[in-house]
């Protein structure tokens, strides 16, 4: 699996020229949920990439959602939350699929990457990355309150209802599984997403600022994002 993550990195230009240019700042933030579940054998090669992803890309931000459907096969989850198990089955009643799966991950809220398939992802993060962005998110947080503002960059219309979500997360844990089909396995996860909540709505007209209370100490990042798990405009790291 090793080998396959080093392909993977490699792919997504963690040497030479785009490397730097990631390092520049001139690439968009580009967000990707894993919907995953410590309970799925499928999933530990997807949550490496994410952790990978984590320790060395600065221009994305991945997010670990432990869902709570495989936690009747054995092993309750210790991350999981029912609220990530309906954030996938919208993103994937929006795509018009029958079907939810582990691993999945949804690339910028709108493409989706079904199983440990690391080129498709790299390809998909490239893509994203090249993509002329609309919205430009600027701020940050001082004093446990972050500042943000919004401008448009695009003389096309706007969604007409954009929300602002506040992601909380942690940055690292390490889980011995005891039962089911991770049975013996410790298990490292990265950027677990710990709340997602809604904290302010932009109608996509002119200029756009928010102030938000952001508790505690934990790493926090905000993302504006179509209604209606749509296409994610933006992204900023807070902490």
């Amino acid at each position: 699996m090793r080998a396959v993550v080093a392909v993977f990195l490699v792919a997504l230009g963690l040497t030479g020229a785009l490397s730097e240019s990631a390092r520049a700042g001139d690439r968009p933030l580009v967000v990707i949920e894993l919907f995953t579940s410590q309970g799925c054998s499928s999933c530990p090669p997807a949550d490496a990439l994410i952790r990978e992803l984590a320790e060395t890309r600065e221009d994305v931000l991945p997010l670990a959602l432990h869902v709570d459907y495989w936690d009747y096969i054995g092993w309750a989850d210790s991350f999981a939350r029912p609220e990530h198990t309906k954030r996938q089955k919208a993103y994937s009643y929006a795509a018009g699929m029958r079907s939810i799966y582990t691993p999945q991950m949804v690339v910028g809220g709108i493409d989706h990457v079904i199983g440990f398939k690391p080129m498709a992802v790299a390809e998909t993060i490239a893509a994203h990355q090249m993509a002329s962005p609309r919205v430009i998110l600027t701020g940050g947080l001082q004093d446990g309150v972050a500042r943000v503002r919004a401008v448009p960059l695009t003389d096309e219309a706007l969604p007409a209802r954009i929300v602002a979500v506040l992601v909380r997360y942690t940055r690292r844990e390490q889980v011995r599984i005891t039962r089911g089909e991770n049975a013996g396995q410790n298990l490292e996860y990265a950027n677990i997403v710990t709340a997602m909540d809604e904290v302010g709505e932009w109608d996509g007209q002119a200029n756009w600022q928010l102030e938000v209370e952001v508790e505690g100490e934990a790493p926090a990042a905000l993302l504006l994002q179509t209604a209606g798990v749509g296409p994610i405009l933006a992204a900023l790291r807070l902490r």
